[in-house]
């Protein structure tokens, strides 16, 4: 009974611990606006910048991250051989911060719509980190390179999760526990799930390109020449 519900307790603590509205806070701070109106109206990182510039972005992805190890971290402090508990807690913040419980949505007869919050890219990282610190330094490089390169932030948010499998399944094949490649796998489906409009944008071609990107730098100069083009 007492093991059940510390589990139950770690779970629930990580759910309310991912669920902090890092971005949302940050952008109110630096701008006074409300991120949920901007853009896409998520709390990550990506949209944090978009609000309120670069260092609001990072420090929000930096503190999403956090959410995801301390969920790890709590957990191994509680229950340090339950190797199942050290996976789904950073599941749970990363639930908590794509469906946060301090950002509830209503409709214009105040009925409840459902829960506002990010995609869970970062927080997917944060967990990656807390199951094996390591891994921060091949995944976070990557996710980088995806999102400079392709522009696209939702494929650098799915592409998270999968570096993070096949980082956990090669440690796997070396004799570590299979049960965090679990975690890569229930992040991934959890990422993909929360960005579904995305990759419905994706696939007709229209998703919005990060101009700071390799793509979106490219396409820019694209339509400067086409424009001229027209205009000539």
């Amino acid at each position: 009974m007492i093991q059940t519900l510390t589990v139950l307790g770690v779970l629930l603590a990580s759910y309310i611990l991912g669920s902090v509205p890092f971005g949302l806070l940050i952008v109110k701070i630096r701008t006074g606006q409300d991120i949920r109106t901007i853009a896409s109206g998520r709390t990550g990182g990506t949209n944090a910048m978009r609000a309120a510039g670069f260092w609001a972005g990072i420090f929000t992805a930096l503190f999403d991250i956090l959410k995801g190890a301390g969920s790890v971290w709590l957990a191994q402090a509680v229950a340090p051989a339950n190797d199942w508990l050290h996976v789904f807690a950073p599941i749970f913040a990363i639930l908590g911060h794509n469906y946060s419980i301090f950002l509830p949505e209503f409709d214009e007869n105040k009925r409840f719509k459902g829960l506002r919050g990010g995609a869970g890219g970062a927080p997917s990282v944060g967990g990656a980190f807390g199951l094996w610190p390591w891994s921060l330094a091949i995944i976070l490089p990557l996710g980088v390179l995806v999102f400079f390169t392709l522009g696209y932030a939702s494929v650098t948010t799915m592409s998270v999760a999968l570096f993070a499998i096949i980082v956990f399944a090669v440690r796997a094949i070396n004799g570590f526990p299979w049960v965090d490649v679990l975690y890569g796998v229930l992040a991934e489906i959890i990422l993909m799930w929360a960005l579904r409009p995305n990759i419905k944008s994706l696939i007709e071609g229209n998703e919005r390109v990060v101009r700071l990107s390799l793509h979106g730098w490219l396409k820019s100069r694209r339509e400067a020449k086409d424009k001229v083009s027209a205009e000539n």
